[in-house]
């Protein structure tokens, strides 16, 4: 999608568009039922919805690719995540409020466990506490780089920010964490000649780390990924004309979102706290996204019924939503997450769009097998969602004479 062509269609109106997004919310069928997590769960409110909307599939990124959070987010923002690429890093150190500067190299970190063979036994090392990754970043501040300044600060649990800043640094470099077990952290490669300096900074960077924390198991290693700079876009606001909140429990999804302008609102971790906060600034704002992330960690540690109930759970609280009377509810997932794959996937996300312009179709049930059939097809592009929220929003003007 072409921002500058959409910019110059947005016209105002009193409307107001919510996004929820379940993290991961794609799934496979499991074998005893054939039915996805979604499928199983007990979802009388998000049905309901879907019986009265237009519902399909999207691809996050394009067929067969399998996206990371920061794509799979930026699709449904309406940015195409082929040309608006950014690493995990800024991300990151954006989401904990980090300030970081144009020159900066970010990576997000993994503790992790690895065994006397340098293989990796669990990239998450068992999800240790926020207050453990703290003691442990206060160890690995013990480091010192030559030329450069070293950052390394807490995000949450398992996962840490690094920050290098000096002069002639590089983002272009291959991430170390092999996305598996059983296999041993991957070579530090930089992407061209001008990231040499920085990978040789951050191969002494972990060499230090190796030795601070050979003691501490299970968090007796560090995983590094995305690593980048922050570039400069095109606001949401500037994009679509939309003055936007974003409600995000966990640190990454913040940090995207103010990445894009959006405004960063204070909520708890649980999903009843989230729509309290919408509930609470509804007056406010033309645009929410509201992040619901414990599908994508259940789906990641295979936890089929965890899943489940986190989507029970999310169902429970649509009356809130529906009470406050938005024109456009966007229903939807950054990926696919399947238990049964303990990974993001690559299979299309259900998707439910709701508003009184839209053409209702005969899903009646909010799940993937129900959602193929639906009057938004089986391979809505990702980017288009805005575009269909902009105009059920009467926000955009007609195109050409």
């Amino acid at each position: 999608m072409d921002l500058d062509f959409v910019r110059k269609l947005i016209k105002p109106a009193e409307t107001k568009v919510v996004m929820l997004v379940i993290d991961g919310l794609g799934g496979l069928p499991r074998e005893s039922d054939n039915l996805t997590e979604l499928e199983a769960a007990n979802t009388p409110n998000l049905d309901s919805l879907a019986s009265r909307g237009i519902c399909g599939l999207q691809q996050p990124v394009c067929t067969g690719i399998t996206p990371g959070s920061g794509p799979g987010h930026l699709g449904i923002f309406g940015y195409d995540p082929v040309k608006y690429q950014v690493g995990r890093g800024v991300l990151a150190a954006l989401g904990i409020g980090f300030d970081l500067l144009p020159d900066d190299v970010a990576a997000r970190g993994n503790f992790c466990t690895i065994d006397k063979n340098g293989n990796v036994l669990d990239r998450r090392a068992g999800r240790i506490s926020t207050e453990k990754n703290e003691e442990l970043c206060g160890l690995l501040r013990n480091i010192e780089l030559p030329d450069v300044d070293v950052f390394v600060e807490t995000v949450k649990e398992h996962r840490l920010l690094l920050v290098l800043r000096g002069e002639g640094l590089s983002g272009g470099i291959i991430d170390t964490d092999p996305q598996m077990v059983g296999k041993k952290p991957l070579q530090l490669k930089p992407l061209s000649s001008e990231a040499e300096k920085t990978v040789n900074l951050v191969g002494k960077f972990l060499g230090q780390a190796s030795e601070i924390l050979a003691d501490h198991y299970p968090a007796n290693m560090v995983l590094l990924r995305g690593f980048s700079k922050k570039p400069s876009w095109p606001t949401f606001e500037e994009a679509f004309g939309l003055k936007s909140a974003a409600i995000a429990a966990y640190p990454m999804y913040r940090g995207l979102a103010k990445l894009l302008g959006m405004n960063i609102l204070e909520t708890g971790t649980p999903i009843k706290d989230e729509f309290t906060t919408l509930e609470n600034n509804w007056d406010d704002y033309d645009f929410f996204y509201l992040h619901v992330k414990k599908t994508d960690s259940a789906g990641e540690d295979g936890d089929f019924n965890r899943k489940i109930a986190v989507i029970e759970e999310t169902d429970g609280e649509i009356p809130r939503l529906l009470n406050l009377n938005p024109d456009v509810i966007i229903v939807t997932g950054d990926h696919s997450t399947p238990s049964l794959m303990k990974a993001h996937s690559w299979h299309p996300v259900p998707v439910l769009l709701y508003s009184k312009y839209c053409r209702v179709d005969k899903v009646d049930h909010f799940g993937e097998c129900a959602c193929i059939t639906g009057g938004l097809g089986s391979r809505l592009p990702a980017v288009d969602i805005m575009l269909l929220a902009l105009a059920n929003a009467k926000r955009l003007e007609k195109f050409g004479a």
